[in-house]
């Protein structure tokens, strides 16, 4: 039976392990929040740098370690999310979230040949609906404000309260940002996509044979006709500027590209937990393509072209 000393010794103490136990359900509340694995390591790494920045009588008397830097990690990426979309408004051509990797996929594998701790944040994400390509582009054109509470209040299941704390909002107001980001995700959400299970899993297999046969016949029938692929590049490789839309431009772009791109070996890979292709030239990855399917073929491709965004896909 703990004394009232032993309840404050507890709380005084807070346990190590607790506190960097946190970073994988961080890391995926930041990626979904910025869309960036990259930006989302970096707003984990300075939630704890701040955490350990505290002077030691801050940090016992801080009741709930995990509600703390929850609190600091929804407010850093808040910010981020601000200047991102000032970055990307000067952003050459379109803007995709970074891609992820099946775990059993990545190529990095865990840190130390078997170590305990994974050696990429990739490695850490929880692949599910909410990390889905469809679901984060629609994130992106909501407000920062929108996509904080909708995300941890319906994805996380923060309650307003809480969520209220993390965006400066009360919790009235973030009810209603909640509420307006919902209806954006309504207004975009098409049929429900296929899991990478059975026949989605055939399509994108004979959708690969067909990319490498140049078969614009079989690509087209393959595709949905008001399919629509979008490619990000960064600007830092080539890649169209504005979205390709309709089956048949889309067949003929792809077969266009495979013919002036020789050496690429196509793989079926799972990408944000869907089907997908990874595209690699001499071993290097230069291509991840996400793909939604709905009644058995292909209605949005986004490719990944900037390598900036392939490092947890690169053979290195």
């Amino acid at each position: 039976m703990n004394t009232p000393s032993d309840a404050v010794q507890e709380r005084s103490e807070p346990d190590p392990g607790a506190v960097t136990g946190e970073r994988s359900r961080l890391t995926n509340l930041a990626y979904r929040l910025l869309g960036s694995l990259a930006e989302a390591e970096d707003a984990v790494q300075e939630t704890y740098a701040r955490w350990y920045a505290m002077p030691r009588e801050q940090q016992e008397a801080v009741a709930s370690p995990g509600a703390w830097l929850t609190t600091v990690a929804g407010r850093v990426c808040l910010d981020l999310l601000g200047s991102a979309r000032v970055r990307r408004e000067r952003y050459v051509g379109e803007w995709i979230p970074e891609p992820l990797p099946d775990r059993a996929q990545w190529i990095g594998g865990t840190a130390g040949g078997g170590s305990r701790e994974p050696a990429d944040p990739a490695d850490r994400i929880t692949l599910d609906e909410s990390v889905g390509m469809a679901f984060l582009v629609v994130l992106e054109s909501m407000t920062p404000a929108e996509r904080v509470a909708f995300v941890l209040h319906d994805v996380f299941r923060y309650p307003f309260a809480e969520v209220a704390a993390i965006v400066g909002r009360t919790p009235a107001a973030c009810r209603q940002l909640a509420a307006s980001a919902r209806r954006r995700v309504r207004a975009v959400q098409g049929p429900a996509a296929t899991p990478p299970t059975g026949q989605a899993l055939l399509v994108v297999r004979q959708f690969k044979e067909a990319w490498e046969a140049k078969d614009i016949g079989a690509l087209v029938a393959l595709l949905d006709p008001g399919a629509r692929m979008v490619a990000d590049g960064g600007g830092l490789v080539g890649a169209v500027l504005r979205p390709v839309e309709g089956s048949e431009r889309i067949a003929r772009y792809l077969v266009h590209i495979a013919g002036r791109s020789p050496g690429l070996t196509l793989l079926e890979r799972t990408v944000n937990g869907r089907p997908g292709l990874v595209a690699q030239r001499a071993g290097a990855t230069v291509t991840v393509a996400a793909l939604d399917l709905a009644d058995g073929r292909i209605t949005h491709i986004w490719a990944v072209r900037n390598p900036e965004k392939l490092r947890p896909w690169d053979l290195g």
